[in-house]
């Protein structure tokens, strides 16, 4: 009877496996016995062909001749299956390929870059806009600008702000739920609602450790309301989205995510709840732990992590980069505009630092936006061309 093909993996007809332990030292009894002429040692291999024939399937042991230098000998029929299934056992232990590795180095030192640029943004958003005139003056003048368009705006946007914790929950809920249930992404979803619970925790963390607004000859309010609690819990519930959807439906859920993100931080504004800074700060403190939770979902859901590249959905088109990316271009010019153009300080503005400051927000959030769906991008592998 033939051998079994030691190309597949026998050992899970019978659901069962060889010991790897077991397929070695039987290869090197053979070797050793042929070679050295020890026919004592043959009734001893005759009985572990015959167990591992009535392990995968054959009937008795066949034997076939081999000859060696003194002798001929009569050797099991599989004992080049065993002898193949070795090298398999020693192929697996090869090093993986220097582009898979380097392709793996790249990806973590990219992560460890974009996690350092969101800490160092955060650090410098807080140090400009709280410890600095300038930037005070500007982050403050945005804030008392928004009472002039707090008419109609104001009531939606106090609408939307009161459902907002219950949309965020509620969306990213569901969707973490039905991925994990549907999908049985289990630790996808643990990696992902930490970081979401660890940036909110973060966000009250620091409310409280920071120090009080410094008094710089700008006329505000002393108490501290960086980073925004509202704009955090909707990023972070956005991220969460992000994190556990497929390569190929990232893209969108990145641009509809960083849009109720932006959405989300604008109406804290307009309703005069916090100012542009504080919500920069959210989306910078969110994107810190999203990024490396990013990582470990990339390093241990590499089953999943896979897809066919842009265009290949619907879902996975370019403009979902390419939208937000002009967007962020637009409202930076914007930003330069407003900002610009008069001088802190002298009067004469009356909504140009509101809307320079939406415009930073937008600026802020549709970077990221892009930022991070570039990087998951990079990260997940292309299908190979025929599996599906």
């Amino acid at each position: 009877m033939p051998c079994v093909s030691p190309s597949r993996d026998i050992g899970i007809r019978h659901g069962r496996r060889l010991s790897a332990g077991r397929l070695t030292a039987a290869v090197l009894s053979v070797r050793r016995t042929a070679a050295g002429g020890h026919e004592y040692l043959l009734p001893v291999l005759r009985r572990i062909a015959a167990s591992g024939a009535r392990r995968y399937g054959a009937e008795k042991p066949v034997l076939r001749p081999y000859r060696t230098a003194g002798a001929r000998r009569r050797l099991p029929a599989f004992c080049g299956t065993l002898m193949v299934m070795s090298s398999h056992l020693k192929d697996s232990r090869r090093r993986r390929p220097a582009g898979q590795v380097r392709g793996a180095v790249a990806l973590a030192a990219l992560c460890v870059l974009a996690t350092l640029a969101c800490v160092a943004g955060l650090i410098a958003t807080y140090y400009f806009f709280v410890r600095t005139t300038t930037g005070q003056y500007i982050d403050e003048s945005a804030l008392v600008e928004a009472v002039a368009i707090h008419g109609p705006a104001g009531k939606a946007a106090t609408r939307f702000l009161d459902w907002l914790p219950t949309i965020s929950l509620v969306v990213g809920a569901v969707v973490v739920l039905f991925v994990t249930v549907i999908r049985k992404r289990w630790r996808a979803a643990g990696i992902a609602v930490s970081a979401c619970i660890g940036a909110n925790i973060a966000t009250q963390v620091l409310k409280e450790l920071l120090p009080e607004r410094p008094f710089r000859g700008v006329e505000t309010l002393e108490l501290n309301s960086l980073p925004s609690g509202h704009t955090t819990l909707a990023a972070s519930a956005a991220a969460a989205v992000f994190l556990m959807a497929s390569p190929r439906w990232r893209p969108f859920a990145g641009f509809a995510g960083g849009s109720f993100a932006i959405v989300s931080g604008i109406s804290t504004v307009v309703n005069q709840w916090h100012r542009p800074a504080d919500v920069i700060a959210a989306f910078l403190l969110v994107g810190a732990f999203a990024i490396p939770a990013g990582w470990l979902i990339i390093r241990t859901g590499n089953t999943w992590n896979v897809w066919d590249g842009f265009g290949g959905h619907w879902a996975s088109s370019r403009w979902w980069i390419r939208l937000p990316g002009l967007l962020c271009l637009a409202f930076a010019a914007a930003a330069a505009f407003l900002l610009t153009r008069y001088v802190p300080g002298q009067g004469g503005s009356t909504t140009s630092y509101f809307w320079g400051g939406i415009s930073l927000i937008v600026v802020a959030g549709y970077l990221a936006t892009v930022a991070t769906t570039a990087l998951f991008a990079f990260a997940a592998r292309r299908r190979v061309a025929g599996r599906r």
